[in-house]
């Protein structure tokens, strides 16, 4: 498995988590990387992206606000600081790297996903 995302857990609403996604082949240091998150019967939807030298990003209008995405290129690892979490981001959340080194809200931009981490937020 080239992309090991953690962190995920059972939380309460306004609380925080970080998720981390770690590359262990170490191929994705010049690409664009990404985090989506597919709730139960719903569409693997963006949630923020990251340039490959992290100063562009992007986010979600969902989320704009209260994640933070960033990444340590040293470590090979990408991270999802989320914040004042609500319900409504119960996911299961993936991260993924970009075909190209600029930021991308499009899924088919990406060649390479994680196995995912669920994150669950009770009212």
């Amino acid at each position: 498995v080239q992309l090991q995302a953690s962190g995920g857990g059972l939380v309460q609403a306004g609380t925080s988590l970080r998720l981390s996604c770690a590359d262990s082949r170490r191929t994705s240091s010049n690409n664009g990387m990404g985090w989506f998150r597919q709730a139960p019967g719903k569409e693997r939807e963006f949630v923020a992206t990251i340039s490959w030298n992290g100063v562009s990003t992007d986010y979600s209008d969902s989320v704009k606000g209260r994640f933070t995405i960033s990444r340590d290129r040293a470590k090979n690892t990408l991270y999802l600081q989320m914040n004042s979490l609500k319900p409504e981001d119960t996911a299961v959340y993936y991260c993924a790297v970009s075909i190209s080194s600029t930021t991308s809200r499009t899924r088919n931009t990406y060649r390479c996903w994680g196995q995912g981490t669920q994150v669950t937020v009770s009212s």
